[in-house]
């Protein structure tokens, strides 16, 4: 970790928690289908595409629906995600966040974000940290979720460095795994229960920032 030059970090729930957003607005439309969604339901999202969430919420509800419905109810799902997702300054920054991206800033670390949500940079600027990031690559950018490599390796490339100069910072399994895949060291934000196959698990950023 001493020695990185890049520094790869998930949003939800290592930056921000938006994931309480994600879970109220997929909620709504279980609500509207007839069938509860809980928040163990909602675990099973982390770190997946909208398109997959959508599979997990109609498979939890043993629902069916056509191609063409999927589509627009991903969209009423994202649209009423937005308007809470519009909402947010930077009082929703997880503790530490941003004092740990200005101490990797001063040693000279490159700064990426590898999310798979399309309002990653949305995010960034309502929460005031878009400035300390050299490279997005979010949800517009890459075609496979994670546990696929693909969007840490992305995130490598526009940071102009190698896999093995990088460190992820994540907080899903599947993230965890993707960066595994990827030859990154990987630093797991939660729980060690969840995260074990990290090199390191920290509670939060907060822990590495004081």
């Amino acid at each position: 970790m001493d020695n990185i030059k890049g520094a790869l970090f998930d949003l939800d729930g290592v930056l921000v928690d938006t994931a309480k957003y994600h879970y109220l607005a997929w909620k709504e439309l279980a609500d509207q289908w007839g069938f509860e969604f809980t928040e163990a339901d909602n675990e099973r999202l982390k770190g997946v595409s909208r398109m997959r969430s959508l599979e997990i919420v109609l498979e939890v509800g043993g629902i069916s629906i056509s191609e063409e419905e999927k589509l627009a109810k991903a969209e009423q799902k994202n649209e009423r995600y937005l308007e809470y997702i519009r909402r947010m300054d930077a009082s929703e920054l997880l503790p530490g966040a941003k004092d740990y991206l200005y101490r990797l800033k001063e040693r000279g670390v490159r700064i990426a974000l590898g999310s798979a949500s399309k309002n990653a940079a949305f995010i960034l600027e309502k929460v005031g940290i878009a400035d300390l990031f050299d490279a997005v690559v979010d949800g517009t950018k890459v075609a496979k979720a994670k546990p696929d490599p693909e969007v840490f390796l992305l995130g490598c490339r526009e940071l102009g460095l190698k896999p093995d100069e990088c460190a992820v910072f994540e907080d899903a399994e599947a993230g965890v795994a993707a960066a595994i895949a990827a030859g990154m060291y990987v630093v797991g934000i939660g729980s060690p229960a969840n995260l074990g196959a990290a090199n390191r698990v920290v509670g939060g950023l907060d822990e590495l920032a004081g």
